[in-house]
């Protein structure tokens, strides 16, 4: 059942416009934009159709030139090893694509991955390797465990609970920014907590009909998904990655409880600016201000699908937080509980129902992703990178503190431009971080910590995150690359600024120091 919205009234006028209205157009005078175009002069249908025909060229023309750049770049660099050359051209080819066209995001990366095999950058095994990885079945049973979520009415259910609070849309940023938050302790995957979220994105903007409240939540749910993943050492496959290496190499470890205590309230705050920043970016105050009214709804017990599906979800978060205890990964898990959910005469939906609900655009998309990922690593060219910027940081060679602090910060907040895979980052900065920290004679845990802070931000592209794909790629259009790339232009340096305040205040006092 879904819950019915309303806003209240915000004028009498003929003026007034509707939180529920597409904002087609500014009410002008009595008259609305489109009725207000209507007296302009039109051109010849001659001349329209000449402009259309020709409009690809002009559109082509910034993609085309960064292309042409990129390509006398990556031939310039006498220090990037040979086979690194096809891996970071058709690295930088698909940046370029996604972020100056409007081509699909999965046709992008599948282009760009045939562009890597035939210039001999990477092997067609590869693809065919990336489509059987873990995380793409983990992906297919998590958009499962989605529907399932949202037919079994615990969707509509969780909704009435977050929206029942609130009664202003910017009340509604704030409270859905405080709901995310702790599913890092609960579900340990970026791409999990996004499909337990995608339910409740869909019942509140099947309600709110404006496309600017919609593209606003669709960035404000996977940023805060992200920026929140440090609370929590269970938040990303990747922090138990970086700390078993940090074992490996000092003997070290961070305990569950120590890392909550680093954690925790960074990823409060940068949660809480990033909501603030975006309502201000993608949000006028009118919109921040229109009142949302809710009528009464009687509680009811709890029906028979939703009792199985979050019996269900609580087996399978039980078994994700006991990995180690039965060996089961959580992809695994994942598309057991899928089957389960799906289980015939006994389920909540049908097993055709599930598959439909996999974006399975996404899922090419993720594939041919990972090829261009993995490429990086294997022909040096992420190393390289790395190298460069040790070297040109100065970090390799400083004794000053802020010096180190800034550099570090950076290098990790920077480092999902050239690795887009979480779990490459780890397995490829740790290391070189950590043997830097050595020969600097740095506090190993600090240091790691500090690196997995910057590294869990990764807002600039879509393919960056596999949360910030889940949004992007809904039905009907959510947010932009271009979007993206806004939002993050303001972040980045506010993250670098928050990591910087807390090691000179809250980090320096719990003893967390360089």
């Amino acid at each position: 059942m879904k819950v019915p919205i309303s806003p209240a009234k915000l004028s009498n006028s003929t003026n007034s416009s509707s939180l529920w209205g597409r904002f087609d157009g500014v009410s002008v005078a009595g008259h609305d934009a489109r009725s207000q175009a209507s007296f302009k002069v039109k051109q010849p249908l001659s001349v329209r159709l000449q402009r259309q025909q020709f409009r690809w060229v002009i559109d082509a023309i910034l993609p085309l030139t960064l292309v042409i750049i990129a390509g006398i770049a990556v031939q310039l660099p006498v220090s990037l090893p040979d086979p690194a050359r096809p891996a970071v051209f058709s690295f930088l080819l698909a940046v370029i694509l996604w972020s100056t066209t409007s081509i699909a995001a999965d046709y992008v990366a599948l282009l760009t991955v045939m562009a890597l095999i035939l210039l001999g950058g990477s092997s067609q095994e590869k693809l065919f390797d990336a489509l059987a990885s873990d995380v793409v079945w983990l992906m297919i049973g998590a958009f499962v465990l989605g529907g399932a979520v949202q037919k079994a009415g615990l969707a509509v259910r969780l909704t009435q609970l977050v929206m029942s609070k609130v009664r202003t849309v910017s009340g509604m940023f704030w409270l859905l920014t405080v709901v995310l938050i702790p599913l890092s302790f609960l579900v340990p995957s970026t791409s999990g907590r996004a499909a337990v979220m995608l339910p409740v994105f869909r019942s509140i903007t099947g309600e709110i009909r404006d496309h600017r409240i919609t593209r606003a939540i669709a960035l404000l749910m996977p940023t805060i998904i992200l920026v929140s993943t440090i609370v929590a050492m269970v938040g990303a496959g990747s922090h138990l990655i970086a700390n078993d290496l940090l074992y490996q190499i000092t003997q070290q470890r961070i305990s569950f409880t120590q890392w909550a205590i680093y954690g925790l309230p960074f990823g409060v705050v940068a949660s809480l600016v990033a909501c603030w920043v975006i309502m201000r970016l993608f949000l006028d105050e009118k919109r921040l201000r229109t009142k949302l009214r809710f009528p009464h709804v009687k509680p009811q017990p709890l029906s028979r699908p939703e009792w199985f599906t979050l019996v269900v979800v609580a087996v399978m978060i039980a078994l994700w937080l006991t990995e180690d205890l039965h060996g089961l990964e959580i992809a695994t898990v994942t598309m057991v509980g899928a089957l389960v959910l799906t289980l015939p005469g006994q389920g909540v939906l049908k097993w055709k129902e599930g598959v439909k609900a996999v974006s399975w655009n996404l899922v090419i998309f993720v594939g041919a992703a990972f090829v261009l990922g993995q490429s990086l690593i294997d022909s040096g060219a992420a190393q390289w990178a790395i190298d460069q910027l040790f070297s040109v940081s100065g970090l390799a060679h400083s004794e000053s503190q802020p010096v180190i602090l800034i550099s570090l910060g950076l290098i990790a907040l920077t480092s999902h431009l050239y690795m887009t895979s979480h779990t490459a980052r780890a397995a490829a900065l740790v290391p070189a971080i950590l043997y830097l920290a050595n020969s600097l004679q740095l506090n190993p845990i600090a240091v790691l910590f500090l690196s997995t802070v910057g590294m869990d931000y990764c807002l600039t592209f879509p393919v960056s995150s596999k949360a910030l794909l889940m949004f992007q790629g809904l039905d009907g259009g959510t947010y932009k690359p271009t979007d993206l790339l806004r939002l993050s232009a303001v972040m980045m340096p506010i993250h670098l600024g928050l990591i910087v305040v807390f090691y000179y205040t809250y980090w320096h006092w719990v003893g967390l120091t360089l």
